[in-house]
């Protein structure tokens, strides 16, 4: 996941707050995880616009697994099993967003989302 490094980059922006008792490294795991979590949500949100420029950046072995293939994706086909490869697509990005939840107290004060 390319996004990772933007998370990781940011932690030097925002600044880690100096009351904070967390490691470094869990704060870098949670900034690694906000920008999966960053990355994931643009990849679903814009599945439509990408597959008509001819692009497909889902993952193709759980396309496969979940029995859908490229052409249901650049025909538009929403059905049953697009519906629920998308929900666990969701769910895996709300995983980030929750492991990414867990350093933003540990982020200066000024950086942190209210």
């Amino acid at each position: 996941y390319v996004a990772g490094t933007v998370g990781l980059m940011s932690v030097p922006v925002m600044g880690i707050a100096p009351e904070s008792e967390a490691s470094t490294e869990s704060v870098y795991n949670a900034a690694l995880a906000l920008g999966i979590a960053n990355q994931l949500t643009n990849i679903l949100r814009d599945v439509g616009e990408d597959a008509r420029r001819g692009r497909i950046y889902l993952p193709q072995d759980e396309l496969a697994q979940a029995g859908l293939s490229d052409e249901d994706i650049f025909a538009g086909r929403v059905t049953d099993k697009w519906r629920n490869f998308m929900k666990s697509q969701i769910k895996r990005a709300r995983m980030f967003f929750d492991e990414a939840e867990k350093g933003v107290l540990e982020l200066n004060k000024a950086s942190r989302w209210p």
